[in-house]
């Protein structure tokens, strides 16, 4: 019979994943305190989601990136690029809104393409070819803008990051949809983790002490609902959080149930043990690399439309935003290890920080020190485990 574990092994058992979340949980409570509040208010949680999306979009992409052991620095240049392409489309020329959509995610596979391309079949490191790109792109924002701002888009545009999901169900007060779409949310994501468990025990792997695990979802449980309340007494459920939410669902199953998924682990934990195992390196980096292509130009969309145009600066620094996420959210330096949800968790714990302070009335520059800081003693943390693993 299957051991199971309790809650001090489950927390010791990988820190790496769990020390997220407590960080999390430990940064939300004192930028709550610190704030009075009204950090936790439902219009200021509707405006992180709002705000920080966009950044969220790069880290899905760029853990991905970091797990087969590269590194993107074009993300913000390409977000820049694909923002201008649709909005000269779109308000220059007059063309419909979703033709702006498709020709951004376009330009975004080209990008991709082109830098995975260079990495995967010239061999020059991702580090090198997306510096180049980084500039290439942002040099290209300008002379596709021609120096100068352009806006706004069409209302169409505006609602996919600036619009929401309210009314279908009516409710007193608040918007009941969005609370039973987060109470659907909930109810799978217990199926699928009792799933999970009754799978291990079959195959005689430990599992948590079964009063661990109800602990555990009506933790979740009550986290999910809280915020679902908060959207739901604000103005209802964000277009772009249902974008970021499919996003985060299909890339969690095709980072750990797909083919690609483990290639893509197999290739930033052991290069050499890979290729003698099969797998084809080549086309596989070139497909990290088209898909952070796709999603920078995801993000390029998701940004144009929250700040109504395009910018020459647009994206700047957005690709430093990324890849801090990743790496708090438990990325390893050099590959092989991360999670999607990791990502995520890691770039709430920065839009957290961020819009604390600036609640607070922080100075930006005391802010990039704050950042700085963190994204230091989450590399640290990374490099101290991984001595005390190599001492065992």
């Amino acid at each position: 019979m299957t051991g199971t574990a309790n809650l001090r092994e489950l927390l010791t058992r990988n820190m790496r994943t769990s020390g997220i979340y407590i960080a999390f949980v430990a940064i939300v409570a004192l930028f709550a305190f610190l704030t009075g509040g009204t950090l936790l208010s439902p219009g200021n949680v509707t405006n992180i989601v709002l705000q920080y999306s966009y950044i969220l979009i790069l880290a899905i992409g760029m853990v991905m990136v970091i797990i087969a052991g590269h590194i993107d620095l074009s993300v913000g240049s390409v977000v820049a690029v694909t923002g201008a392409i649709s909005a000269v489309l779109v308000i220059k020329n007059g063309m419909p809104w979703w033709v702006g959509i498709l020709a951004a995610l376009g330009a975004g596979v080209l990008i991709g393409a082109w830098q995975g391309f260079w990495v995967a079949f010239v061999g020059i490191p991702a580090f090198i070819t997306t510096l180049a790109g980084m500039l290439l792109f942002r040099g290209l924002t300008l002379l596709v803008l021609n120096n100068i701002s352009l806006s706004p888009f069409p209302a169409e545009y505006q609602k996919i990051a600036g619009g929401f999901q309210n009314g279908l169900f009516g409710g007193p007060g608040y918007d009941v949809f969005t609370l039973v779409v987060f109470a659907v949310a909930v109810a799978g994501y217990a199926f699928a983790a009792y799933r999970t468990r009754r799978a291990r025990i079959a195959y005689e792997q430990p599992v948590e002490a079964m009063p661990l695990f109800i602990l555990k979802l009506v933790a979740v449980a009550a986290v999910v609902m809280w915020f679902a309340w908060q959207l739901a007494n604000a103005r209802g459920l964000p277009n772009v959080l249902i974008i970021l939410a499919v996003l985060v669902m299909a890339y969690t199953l095709v980072t750990t149930r797909t083919v690609f998924g483990r290639h893509v682990y197999a290739i930033g934990g052991n290069l050499a043990a890979a290729m003698l195992s099969g797998v084809k390196v080549r086309w596989v980096n070139f497909g990290v690399m088209l898909n952070m292509g796709i999603l920078a130009s995801v993000a390029g969309v998701v940004y144009s439309s929250r700040s109504n145009g395009a910018q020459p600066a647009a994206g700047n620094m957005f690709e430093l935003d990324a890849i801090a996420a990743c790496f708090i959210g438990g990325a390893a330096v050099t590959g092989g290890v991360g999670r999607v949800t990791g990502a995520i968790v890691g770039g709430l714990i920065m839009a957290i920080m961020s819009n604390g302070m600036q609640l607070m009335g922080v100075d930006q520059s005391v802010q990039a020190v704050v950042k700085g800081l963190v994204l230091l003693l989450a590399v640290a943390f990374d490099v101290y485990n991984k001595r005390r693993a190599g001492a065992r």
